[in-house]
């Protein structure tokens, strides 16, 4: 069957904008035409394509169209480009919806958007979500690219290898002073506070079971953004992992365990389209990867380390971890 392009881009813009009004003004109709279009493009089908919530949420069919509104619209951009003709104002940026962990966000990623926007004929749309659940944002068709730390390739996406993020255990002086006077014991584990960035975050318990090799349940802030997350730890809420990024900026913050670190691998994948818009997009993202994540494992925040008295021995075996 052939799917009435206007439809499409209707129920896109339903999806996108979370209500039938916002999709309205978006589109410059009025809501009635909206609804209209909608419940047209659903009865032909036989099936809802949205649930009708606050916001709106596509339902699976209305995941696959979404995605196919999407990608018509990339392809007709590149087209445009490649035969030189003037796309107008209505067609004259792309919108590129990519998911982004928070770290990724706070620390390397946006100057390479930035190069990006300056350059290319787009816009972006960023989902912050926690890189062990941004390819499920490509599965369904709400983001074009993901960083994740999926290394296999979600259906209809390719993968690209970024570097890791290195974190690292650290507290403010005051606080390392109070609660780990003589290093990361598990005794002292057990009962100092910890700042957790937010459910999914399993970098301080994961960092909690190398020292102990037991489950532990210290007290637990919950601190859902990356420069608070950090903000948190200065003030002496309690220790988290952090990465070196964070920790080359915050002389009040040390390292209360050199000895052990957590490595967290990145990913690029996007659609497996042959678009050089998209491509272009990668190209500065992974570029930008490459400069920004190796010179942070070069970096070494030894100089603001706070070595224990006893040094407890080194976690073994570290393998790609869930973090922020």
């Amino acid at each position: 069957m052939r799917f009435d392009r206007e439809q499409l881009e209707t129920l896109a813009a339903v999806v996108d904008a979370g209500t039938f009004d916002a999709a309205a003004a978006r589109l410059r109709v009025t809501p009635s035409a909206v609804s209209q279009r909608v419940k047209a493009f659903e009865r032909e089908l036989g099936r809802v394509l949205v649930v009708r919530s606050k916001p709106v949420r596509p339902t699976a069919s209305g995941e696959v169209l979404v995605r196919l509104a999407r990608q018509l619209t990339l392809l007709e951009r590149d087209a445009v480009d490649a035969l030189g003709v003037e796309p107008g104002a209505a067609g004259a940026r792309v919108v590129i919806p990519v998911a982004v962990n928070a770290d990724s966000l706070a620390s390397w990623i946006l100057p390479a958007f930035a190069r990006a926007a300056e350059t290319l004929p787009v816009v972006f749309d960023v989902h912050r979500e926690d890189q062990d659940h941004t390819a499920e944002l490509l599965g369904s068709g709400t983001v074009m690219a993901a960083v994740t730390s999926q290394s296999e390739p979600v259906p209809g996406c390719t993968v690209t290898q970024l570097g890791s993020m290195r974190y690292h255990p650290a507290a403010s002086r005051a606080f390392a002073a109070r609660w780990l006077p003589e290093g990361p014991t598990t005794a002292a584990l057990a009962v100092a506070p910890v700042v957790d960035f937010d459910l999914h975050d399993d970098l301080q318990s994961r960092y909690l079971r190398m020292v102990s090799r037991r489950a532990l349940d210290p007290p637990r802030h919950m601190v859902p953004a990356s420069n608070d997350f950090a903000d948190a730890i200065a003030l002496g809420f309690g220790w988290g992992m952090l990465p070196q990024s964070q920790l080359e900026s915050r002389d009040e913050i040390v390292v209360f365990d050199p000895a052990r670190t957590i490595d967290v691998p990145l990913f690029w994948q996007q659609w497996n389209l042959r678009s050089p818009l998209l491509d272009a997009v990668a190209e500065e993202v992974v570029a930008e990867a490459r400069r920004a994540l190796s010179a942070r494992r070069a970096s070494d925040p030894s100089d603001r380390v706070r070595r224990p008295a006893t040094a407890a021995p080194a976690g073994s075996g570290r393998p790609p971890l869930p973090g922020r």
